[in-house]
Protein backbone atom coordinates (compact mmCIF):
# COMPACT_ATOMS: atom_id res chain seq x y z
CA UNK A 1 0.00 0.00 0.00
CA UNK A 2 1.17 3.28 -0.88
CA UNK A 3 0.10 6.95 0.39
CA UNK A 4 1.57 9.79 -0.35
CA UNK A 5 0.85 13.73 0.95
CA UNK A 6 2.78 16.07 3.19
CA UNK A 7 2.71 17.66 6.97
CA UNK A 8 -0.28 19.09 6.35
CA UNK A 9 -2.66 16.05 5.24
CA UNK A 10 -0.30 13.05 6.82
CA UNK A 11 -0.82 12.41 10.68
CA UNK A 12 1.47 9.80 10.05
CA UNK A 13 4.50 11.44 9.11
CA UNK A 14 4.43 14.05 11.81
CA UNK A 15 4.21 10.78 14.01
CA UNK A 16 7.65 9.26 12.50
CA UNK A 17 9.26 12.88 12.06
CA UNK A 18 11.65 12.79 15.15
CA UNK A 19 12.28 9.04 14.92
CA UNK A 20 14.41 10.05 11.50
CA UNK A 21 17.88 10.06 12.59
CA UNK A 22 19.19 12.66 10.58
CA UNK A 23 16.88 15.18 12.01
CA UNK A 24 18.00 13.91 15.88
CA UNK A 25 21.23 14.35 14.66
CA UNK A 26 21.36 17.16 13.07
CA UNK A 27 24.07 19.99 14.86
CA UNK A 28 22.03 22.88 14.44
CA UNK A 29 20.54 22.66 17.91
CA UNK A 30 23.05 24.22 19.83
CA UNK A 31 23.72 26.63 17.01
CA UNK A 32 20.04 27.94 17.28
CA UNK A 33 20.17 27.99 21.52
CA UNK A 34 22.83 30.18 21.28
CA UNK A 35 21.65 32.83 18.63
CA UNK A 36 18.29 32.95 20.99
CA UNK A 37 20.07 33.35 24.20
CA UNK A 38 22.46 36.18 22.81
CA UNK A 39 19.48 37.54 21.48
CA UNK A 40 17.82 38.02 25.12
CA UNK A 41 14.43 38.67 24.19
CA UNK A 42 11.23 37.28 22.81
CA UNK A 43 12.02 35.26 20.01
CA UNK A 44 9.62 33.63 16.78
CA UNK A 45 9.89 30.52 14.90
CA UNK A 46 9.00 29.97 11.69
CA UNK A 47 8.14 26.17 11.00
CA UNK A 48 8.89 24.94 14.37
CA UNK A 49 7.21 21.68 13.51
CA UNK A 50 7.57 19.52 16.72
CA UNK A 51 9.38 21.41 18.40
CA UNK A 52 12.77 20.16 18.08
CA UNK A 53 14.71 23.32 17.90
CA UNK A 54 11.43 25.25 20.07
CA UNK A 55 11.95 23.25 22.85
CA UNK A 56 15.48 23.47 23.67
CA UNK A 57 15.12 27.16 23.34
CA UNK A 58 12.83 27.19 26.05
CA UNK A 59 14.48 25.29 28.25
CA UNK A 60 17.57 27.38 28.00
CA UNK A 61 15.45 29.96 29.45
CA UNK A 62 14.37 31.98 26.63
CA UNK A 63 10.82 33.00 25.66
CA UNK A 64 9.44 31.33 22.32
CA UNK A 65 6.45 31.83 20.13
CA UNK A 66 6.18 28.68 17.27
CA UNK A 67 4.38 28.89 14.24
CA UNK A 68 4.19 26.23 12.26
CA UNK A 69 1.50 25.31 8.85
CA UNK A 70 1.02 21.85 10.34
CA UNK A 71 -1.71 21.12 13.25
CA UNK A 72 -0.04 17.50 13.14
CA UNK A 73 3.35 18.57 13.99
CA UNK A 74 1.78 21.24 16.59
CA UNK A 75 -0.02 18.45 18.38
CA UNK A 76 3.11 16.42 18.51
CA UNK A 77 4.70 19.14 20.00
CA UNK A 78 2.18 19.49 22.52
CA UNK A 79 2.00 15.65 23.34
CA UNK A 80 6.32 16.50 23.84
CA UNK A 81 5.42 19.27 26.02
CA UNK A 82 3.33 17.63 28.49
CA UNK A 83 5.83 15.91 29.30
CA UNK A 84 8.29 19.17 30.23
CA UNK A 85 8.09 20.67 33.67
CA UNK A 86 5.54 24.11 33.87
CA UNK A 87 8.06 26.63 34.04
CA UNK A 88 9.38 25.78 30.63
CA UNK A 89 5.27 24.97 28.95
CA UNK A 90 5.51 27.99 30.00
CA UNK A 91 7.94 30.02 28.23
CA UNK A 92 5.99 28.32 24.95
CA UNK A 93 3.31 29.86 22.64
CA UNK A 94 2.16 27.50 19.63
CA UNK A 95 0.25 29.14 16.95
CA UNK A 96 -0.98 27.54 13.79
CA UNK A 97 -0.64 29.60 10.44
CA UNK A 98 1.03 30.32 6.99
CA UNK A 99 4.51 32.20 7.52
CA UNK A 100 4.05 34.69 4.40
CA UNK A 101 0.82 35.87 5.88
CA UNK A 102 0.22 35.34 9.44
CA UNK A 103 -0.35 38.73 11.75
CA UNK A 104 0.77 38.08 15.19
CA UNK A 105 0.24 42.14 16.31
CA UNK A 106 3.30 42.25 17.79
CA UNK A 107 6.89 42.62 17.56
CA UNK A 108 9.49 39.30 18.45
CA UNK A 109 13.57 40.60 19.26
CA UNK A 110 14.58 37.47 16.93
CA UNK A 111 13.23 35.02 14.02
CA UNK A 112 14.68 31.99 13.47
CA UNK A 113 13.89 29.57 10.46
CA UNK A 114 15.73 26.48 10.95
CA UNK A 115 15.74 23.06 8.89
CA UNK A 116 15.53 24.95 5.40
CA UNK A 117 11.91 25.71 5.86
CA UNK A 118 12.89 28.41 3.36
CA UNK A 119 13.59 26.30 0.94
CA UNK A 120 9.76 25.09 0.22
CA UNK A 121 8.78 28.50 -0.69
CA UNK A 122 8.78 28.35 -4.07
CA UNK A 123 8.63 31.28 -5.95
CA UNK A 124 10.28 34.98 -5.65
CA UNK A 125 7.11 36.52 -4.84
CA UNK A 126 6.57 33.81 -1.84
CA UNK A 127 9.63 34.28 -0.77
CA UNK A 128 9.55 37.91 -0.59
CA UNK A 129 5.93 37.83 1.22
CA UNK A 130 7.82 35.79 4.09
CA UNK A 131 10.87 37.94 4.46
CA UNK A 132 8.47 41.23 4.44
CA UNK A 133 6.00 39.63 6.94
CA UNK A 134 9.39 38.76 8.96
CA UNK A 135 10.35 41.92 9.25
CA UNK A 136 7.08 43.36 10.51
CA UNK A 137 7.06 41.06 13.22
CA UNK A 138 10.48 42.40 14.31
CA UNK A 139 11.38 45.90 16.36
CA UNK A 140 14.00 47.82 14.52
CA UNK A 141 17.74 46.72 14.33
CA UNK A 142 16.70 42.92 15.47
CA UNK A 143 17.45 39.82 13.79
CA UNK A 144 16.13 36.99 11.21
CA UNK A 145 18.86 34.06 11.21
CA UNK A 146 18.00 31.10 8.92
CA UNK A 147 19.86 28.38 6.73
CA UNK A 148 19.75 27.05 2.99
CA UNK A 149 21.64 23.74 2.00
CA UNK A 150 24.69 25.37 -0.43
CA UNK A 151 23.66 24.05 -3.47
CA UNK A 152 25.89 21.56 -5.32
CA UNK A 153 25.63 21.92 -9.25
CA UNK A 154 26.82 18.01 -9.52
CA UNK A 155 23.30 17.58 -7.66
CA UNK A 156 20.64 19.35 -9.65
CA UNK A 157 20.18 17.88 -12.91
CA UNK A 158 21.37 14.74 -12.58
CA UNK A 159 18.97 11.78 -13.77
CA UNK A 160 20.84 9.10 -11.02
CA UNK A 161 19.11 11.20 -8.08
CA UNK A 162 15.81 10.12 -9.77
CA UNK A 163 16.71 6.12 -8.40
CA UNK A 164 15.66 5.72 -4.42
CA UNK A 165 18.99 6.05 -2.19
CA UNK A 166 18.97 4.68 1.08
CA UNK A 167 18.98 7.52 3.92
CA UNK A 168 18.63 4.66 6.67
CA UNK A 169 17.80 0.80 7.29
CA UNK A 170 15.75 -0.35 10.01
CA UNK A 171 15.41 0.82 13.07
CA UNK A 172 12.93 -0.17 15.82
CA UNK A 173 9.77 2.15 17.12
CA UNK A 174 8.83 2.00 20.50
CA UNK A 175 5.73 0.09 19.81
CA UNK A 176 7.59 -2.36 18.16
CA UNK A 177 7.56 -1.35 14.27
CA UNK A 178 10.46 -0.91 12.09
CA UNK A 179 10.52 2.06 9.96
CA UNK A 180 13.43 2.77 7.45
CA UNK A 181 13.59 5.74 4.34
CA UNK A 182 14.81 6.37 0.68
CA UNK A 183 14.54 9.53 -1.02
CA UNK A 184 14.80 10.29 -4.62
CA UNK A 185 14.41 12.79 -7.24
CA UNK A 186 11.22 12.95 -9.17
CA UNK A 187 11.93 15.39 -11.48
CA UNK A 188 13.72 18.54 -11.92
CA UNK A 189 13.24 21.97 -13.14
CA UNK A 190 16.51 23.76 -13.31
CA UNK A 191 14.84 26.72 -15.10
CA UNK A 192 12.95 27.33 -12.08
CA UNK A 193 15.50 26.17 -9.43
CA UNK A 194 13.05 23.62 -8.26
CA UNK A 195 13.26 19.84 -7.83
CA UNK A 196 10.40 17.65 -7.01
CA UNK A 197 11.57 15.80 -4.13
CA UNK A 198 10.36 12.76 -2.75
CA UNK A 199 10.77 10.96 0.89
CA UNK A 200 9.86 7.37 0.86
CA UNK A 201 8.62 5.83 4.28
CA UNK A 202 8.69 2.22 4.94
CA UNK A 203 7.00 0.94 7.96
CA UNK A 204 6.49 -2.25 8.73
CA UNK A 205 4.43 -3.35 11.21
CA UNK A 206 4.13 -6.44 13.57
CA UNK A 207 2.68 -8.89 11.26
CA UNK A 208 5.22 -7.94 8.98
CA UNK A 209 2.94 -6.16 6.62
CA UNK A 210 4.69 -3.39 4.96
CA UNK A 211 2.95 0.79 3.82
CA UNK A 212 5.32 2.70 1.54
CA UNK A 213 4.71 6.27 2.12
CA UNK A 214 5.53 8.78 0.07
CA UNK A 215 6.08 12.63 1.10
CA UNK A 216 6.62 14.51 -1.76
CA UNK A 217 7.00 17.94 -2.17
CA UNK A 218 8.66 21.00 -4.68
CA UNK A 219 12.21 22.04 -3.00
CA UNK A 220 13.74 25.59 -4.03
CA UNK A 221 17.63 25.31 -4.24
CA UNK A 222 19.32 28.86 -3.64
CA UNK A 223 22.75 30.78 -4.83
CA UNK A 224 24.44 33.39 -2.28
CA UNK A 225 24.60 36.53 -4.13
CA UNK A 226 20.10 35.53 -5.12
CA UNK A 227 19.42 34.85 -1.34
CA UNK A 228 21.49 38.23 -0.64
CA UNK A 229 19.43 39.97 -2.87
CA UNK A 230 16.39 38.84 -1.66
CA UNK A 231 16.97 39.66 1.46
CA UNK A 232 18.48 43.49 0.79
CA UNK A 233 14.94 43.95 -1.17
CA UNK A 234 12.59 42.50 2.32
CA UNK A 235 15.04 45.03 4.22
CA UNK A 236 17.72 43.04 6.11
CA UNK A 237 20.87 43.51 5.95
CA UNK A 238 23.36 40.49 6.25
CA UNK A 239 25.99 40.89 9.54
CA UNK A 240 27.52 37.03 8.58
CA UNK A 241 26.99 34.18 6.26
CA UNK A 242 28.14 30.39 8.03
CA UNK A 243 28.70 27.51 5.87
CA UNK A 244 28.23 25.39 9.12
CA UNK A 245 26.82 24.94 12.54
CA UNK A 246 30.09 25.28 13.83
CA UNK A 247 30.01 29.12 12.73
CA UNK A 248 33.22 28.33 10.20
CA UNK A 249 32.76 30.87 7.43
CA UNK A 250 31.25 29.79 4.01
CA UNK A 251 33.47 28.26 1.35
CA UNK A 252 33.19 26.45 -1.64
CA UNK A 253 32.82 23.03 0.12
CA UNK A 254 30.07 24.53 3.20
CA UNK A 255 27.39 22.05 3.19
CA UNK A 256 24.84 25.18 4.45
CA UNK A 257 24.36 28.28 3.67
CA UNK A 258 23.62 30.23 7.05
CA UNK A 259 22.33 33.80 7.10
CA UNK A 260 22.64 35.97 10.46
CA UNK A 261 20.92 39.23 9.19
CA UNK A 262 19.67 42.42 11.03
CA UNK A 263 16.26 44.62 9.96
CA UNK A 264 17.74 48.00 8.51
Amino acid sequence: MSRYGSYEDQPILAELYDYVPGYRSRPDIDFFVRCCMESGGDIIELGSGTGRILIPVAEAGCQITGVDLSEFMLSRCREKLEKCPDEIKNRIRLIQGNIISIDLDRKFDLAIMPFRVFQHLVTVEEQLACLKNINRHLNGDDRLVFDVFQTDLKRINNPAFMNEMEDFSDIDLPDGRRLRRNHRVAAFHPEEQVNEVELIYYLTDSKGETSRIVQAFPFRYFFRYEMEHLLARAGFKILEVFGDFDRSPLSGHSPEMIFVTEKT
